[in-house]
């Protein structure tokens, strides 16, 4: 099913590309559109990855240079019955997270110092238990797409701003002269995040219900989503601001000023998303599923990691 969502997705970004080329550029346009497109759906299937985490300037860890993050990723892995993701730390200090990969054979999880500094041991599963939910759930395919394809689109209706003012009706093969351009420059990039938003929302309620499974604890990820939404309109990022298709891949909208549950909102809001996570502790609780083996003490548990203020990961 999740392919099938990926392969609509993929359809109706690659028609709004066309669409931005065809006001740009006339049928020569929409036929050059379509040719980038599907080289670009090509490109970000195999290495979308590779993409959004250069974006975000993340550089690979393992045991020898971050043995406690990368120990509690694969004990919560194990959990999680999936392959070992590759672990990524991103030099940002607002805390967050993303996860990213075509399947779970090729998956990475990515962790900013911001969180590493900020969150204690038991709040770092929880958000990490949340990234391992979206690959286990596979969204990492269509979240990584849809953030390399819909920047895309922007970048191009950024590029048809600049030309609009010097076409005229009786040379733009479309026949929509230059209202016609700068609606499509408008309306293309919001039409593509709603897009996102629209496959983000019912995602992170999923991951949430999962990951808080996956860690034992949803009490866990409540706090961690208690700290991530407040330092995400405190602390900029500037990577995702520059970046901001890739909003939608970070457990908590990394944009300043999208707090709410409105329709420009990459996330749920965070209080709705901490009401279902305290209804669920409360039937784990009585289930049992509270009581299964948690992750090793892998992490320091006490203070900022250790109070160094990268902590251990360098």
């Amino acid at each position: 099913m999740n392919y099938l969502r990926t392969a609509i997705l993929l359809a109706g970004l690659t028609a709004l590309f066309m669409g931005v080329g065809y006001l740009i550029g006339g049928q020569s346009g929409a036929v050059i559109a379509f040719v980038i497109a599907a080289a670009m759906n090509l490109i970000s299937y195999w290495n979308a990855d590779k993409l959004v985490l250069s974006m975000h300037g993340a550089h690979e860890v393992d045991e020898t240079t971050a043995p406690e993050l990368v120990a509690l990723v694969r004990d919560l892995a194990q959990r999680a019955s999936l392959p070992m993701p590759r672990v990524f730390i991103m030099d940002n200090p607002q805390p967050n997270a993303f996860a990213t990969g075509r399947d779970p054979q090729h998956a990475a999880v990515a962790a900013t110092t911001g969180l590493l500094e900020h969150m204690r041991r038991e709040e770092l599963a929880g958000v990490l238990a949340h990234e391992l939910a979206h690959i286990r759930n596979r969204d990492t395919l269509i979240m990584t797409i849809t953030a390399t394809i819909a920047g895309a689109i922007s970048m191009i209706a950024q590029i048809g701003m600049l030309f609009a003012g010097g076409h005229r009706d009786n040379n733009n093969g479309g026949g929509l002269g230059v209202i016609g351009t700068l609606a499509m420059v408008i309306l293309a990039p919001i039409a593509a995040m709603l897009v996102q938003m629209a496959i983000s929302r019912t995602r992170e309620y999923a991951a949430d219900d999962l990951g808080a499974r996956i860690a034992g604890r949803p009490e866990w990820l409540a706090s961690a989503l208690r700290k991530l939404d407040a330092a995400a309109h405190a602390i900029p990022n500037e990577p995702a601001e520059r970046n901001p298709a890739t909003a939608h891949m970070f457990i908590v909208n990394p944009l300043t000023g999208h707090g709410m549950d409105n329709l420009f909102s990459t996330h749920p809001a965070t209080e709705n998303r901490i009401a279902a996570l305290e209804q669920l502790a409360a039937q784990m609780g009585r289930g049992g599923y509270a009581r299964q083996a948690q992750p090793r003490q892998a992490v320091p548990s006490h203070g900022p990691w250790g109070g160094s203020r990268r902590g251990p990961w360098g």
